[in-house]
């Protein structure tokens, strides 16, 4: 853009809207002296105005289509969420030809091939760096930094609040239900944590990551997602005696002809795996990339500022000129791809770890071990620990990699069992990098 006055428009003032007026205000200087360019915020779209009142003298309005049809804006930043208003909003801005700042990954997940494909009709742009990894650069560096590498590879923890839930369960050996507890009282979890606590969350996360970094077109029903909600803390404890630390996983792999194996769910990893070591709300992303190898994206994956600088860093993008150049020269964003191949999830492979409660009786594991052999599956480790009851025990086995649909067979297999006495646990493992395997 060459105007030295760039037109904004703010759709929400929420928490990130909150954050991303208070960067445009207050590095207003900075912004100028690094870019050459003033950002006007023109209009902020709120509900209610007078919840605003002690922000000072703001442009608020409630008027959101007056608001984007403003000729004076060239820039709409979305900040509202949900799939069906910001849909609405954001498409009469592209065929405006105005570009649009959004950090909605739910509308992306849901819609985003519409909305690419109409950006590109009315020669606009969509910029969505903050809605994947919070403040990461994490979009920037796959469109980017990496285009010369066939990404192989996408494993992240992107989801802050299973997180926080599962670093607290972890550390001290607290409940699922005392670490959401916990977690909704300091704000990092919402009065219903169903969308993240379920898996969707990250889910919808994978589906944009997976779709840049892989040149397809992945949608949430493309992905096969388990939450955090049924983790049973004894689980926890045992994967610690294993070397293990269980954390919720979005991953995508590219697997034989060139299919796409993408799940979301909670996972084992080594405690030698840098993943291990990544708490609270933090978020990391590793990529495997055939030219560069693995690396490795780490930092604030929600909150208010880390948020909003990322949503400003579109802002700059777009009004320098880059981001729209990107979005029309690059051929790597879902409206111009095909639909992913997806491998189905029983043909995924994994190691994994089971948790098997049975009764205490001679010949039990060998009927456990039987069946698991029957179906190709061979073990690694097993862990049976001593109990106070008398009349079961748990036993813990890992295996190597196995298919997951040979595990659910034979699961079904083992808990029909007369000497099973609970359906058995079963958390997949994840192999630690071989960057990080000790010397």
């Amino acid at each position: 853009m060459s105007d030295a006055s760039i037109g904004i428009c703010v759709l929400g003032s929420g928490i990130v809207g909150g954050g991303v007026i208070k960067i445009l205000r207050e590095q207003a200087e900075l912004l100028k002296r690094r870019t050459g360019l003033a950002f006007d915020l023109r209009h902020v779209v709120v509900r209610d105005p007078k919840k605003y009142a002690d922000l000072g003298k703001l442009p608020l309005t409630t008027n959101a289509e007056a608001a984007i049809d403003d000729p004076r804006v060239k820039i709409v930043v979305e900040l509202i969420g949900g799939t069906t208003t910001a849909y609405n909003l954001v498409d009469r801005a592209l065929k405006l030809g105005k570009h649009v700042v959004t950090a909605n990954k739910s509308l992306l997940a849901a819609r985003g091939p519409e909305l690419f494909a109409c950006a590109r009709e009315y020669n606009a742009c969509i910029a969505f760096e903050a809605s994947c990894g919070g403040g990461i650069p994490i979009i920037d560096a796959i469109s980017r930094g990496l285009i010369a590498n066939r990404i192989d590879a996408l494993v992240g923890i992107v989801n802050g609040t299973c997180n926080t839930i599962l670093t607290r369960m972890t550390r001290n050996g607290w409940s699922y239900a005392q670490a959401l507890a916990e977690a909704q009282k300091l704000g990092f979890a919402e009065a219903d944590p169903t969308l993240d606590v379920s898996g969707r969350d990250a889910a919808q996360k994978l589906a944009v990551l997976a779709s840049l970094a892989f040149n397809v077109r992945v949608s949430e029903s493309d992905i096969s997602i388990e939450g955090i909600e049924n983790l049973d803390p004894v689980d926890i404890q045992f994967a610690k005696e294993l070397g293990y630390v269980i954390k919720l996983l979005a991953i995508a792999e590219r697997a034989s002809d060139n299919k796409l194996a993408l799940r979301v769910h909670p996972t084992l990893v080594h405690h030698d795996d840098v993943m291990a070591e990544v708490s609270g709300s933090f978020n990391a992303i590793s990529i495997y990339g055939h030219a560069l190898g693995h690396v490795l994206f780490y930092g604030r994956g929600a909150g208010q500022m880390p948020t909003a600088s990322a949503v400003v860093a579109d802002l700059v993008n777009v009004a320098i000129g880059a981001a729209p150049l990107v979005f029309k020269q690059l051929r790597i964003f879902p409206d111009t791809a095909a639909a992913a191949s997806v491998l189905p999830i029983d043909k995924v492979k994994s190691r994994f770890y089971l948790r098997v409660t049975a009764k205490d009786q001679p010949g039990v594991m060998a009927q456990i071990t039987q069946a698991l052999g029957q179906h190709g599956i061979s073990l690694s480790a097993i862990l049976q620990r001593e109990t106070t009851d008398s009349k079961v025990v748990p036993v813990v086995i890992t295996t190597h990699l196995s298919e997951d649909g040979a595990i659910r067979r034979a699961l079904q297999e083992i808990d029909a069992l007369p000497t099973i006495s609970a359906s058995t646990v079963c958390i997949r493992v994840i192999d630690q990098p071989v960057e990080f395997a000790a010397n």
